[in-house]
């Protein structure tokens, strides 16, 4: 059962990192307000944690319990203190508003780290009230903190997870693509036989480039050779891949990778514009592949 600070609410006022600097006078002062917050907790003292809030604050922890009052939050401080004595706080301010003169906004992110455990981390959203121009909580509501992820960033490239083939006269492809655990890249694992001989194989992973605002790709091959590319939308449902990579032998090679959507369960893959050390090479055959149901 996580209660009021293991479900890291008392990071609400902790650690102060706010995702910009505090900006007016009351941001000022619920930063001054935070630090004594910290301090108070360090000291592991529950009865100045519970003064922070209004007599009458309310507050429900990522699992929906209830505690409300000076006395239910005193008392949740001191069973975590005394059962994860030393425990730390850190804290996220992802915004803050200040509508009202007497009234502020919080939200952001919280973890508390104990001795005795792994840490625990919820996002937040506050309410304070000022009162004798001192801020107070007023309303805390927690929820499990789930960890930013870049799959709304690479929605475009979503539709390939799954497994894809290409059968030609001479050769085979075979890709299969999936999210990774975190949902932060798509993994890539492909492998290319020529007359039932393999001649490539390996995996890459796609991630968001935040800085450029674009896919990028990094290839790991099994001969050894790795490659790093930065994808580029050309029109709709088509991509110009943009290769740097370099082979086994430790020659450079640059190449465009033309994909291209041709549907639902049909993509089309060409390599042009190869240069091996420089010396430009033939443009490669496209390559068409469908997804296995």
């Amino acid at each position: 059962m996580r209660h009021l600070l293991c479900g890291a609410l008392a990071l609400i006022l902790a650690g102060a990192a706010w995702s910009q600097p505090p900006q007016s006078a009351d941001e000022k002062a619920l930063q001054r307000r935070a630090e004594a917050f910290v301090e108070t907790f360090n000291k592991g003292d529950a009865k100045g944690l519970a003064a922070f809030f209004t007599p009458d604050c309310d507050v429900v922890d990522p699992e929906g319990h209830h505690i409300q009052g000076h006395k239910a939050i005193e008392e949740s401080y001191a069973k975590l203190f005394a059962n994860a004595k030393g425990a730390k706080l850190f804290l996220r301010i992802a915004n803050v508003r200040v509508p009202k003169p007497d009234v502020a906004f919080e939200d952001g992110y919280s973890e508390v780290v104990s001795p005795k455990g792994p840490p625990s981390a919820a996002r937040y959203s506050v309410v304070y009230v000022k009162k004798d121009d001192q801020w107070y909580i007023a309303s805390v509501r927690e929820a499990i903190a789930v960890p930013a992820t870049n799959a709304t960033k690479l929605q475009d490239l979503a539709f390939l997870v799954g497994n894809w083939v290409e059968d030609g006269a001479n050769g085979s492809a075979k890709a299969s693509y999936s999210w990774d655990a975190t949902q932060n890249f798509l993994l890539n694992t492909f492998d290319l036989a020529l007359q039932d001989v393999n001649v490539a194989g390996g995996v890459q992973w796609i991630a968001w480039d935040e800085s450029a605002k674009k896919p990028r790709g990094f290839s790991f091959l099994s001969n050894g050779g790795f490659a790093e590319s930065v994808w580029a939308r050309d029109g709709d449902g088509k991509w110009k891949i943009a290769i740097s990579g370099t082979q086994r032998d430790g020659s450079k090679v640059t190449a465009t990778n033309v994909f291209t959507k041709l549907g639902p369960d049909q993509i089309s893959i060409q390599l042009t514009d190869v240069k091996v050390d420089g010396k430009a090479s033939p443009d490669a055959p496209v390559v068409k592949m469908k997804r296995v149901k």
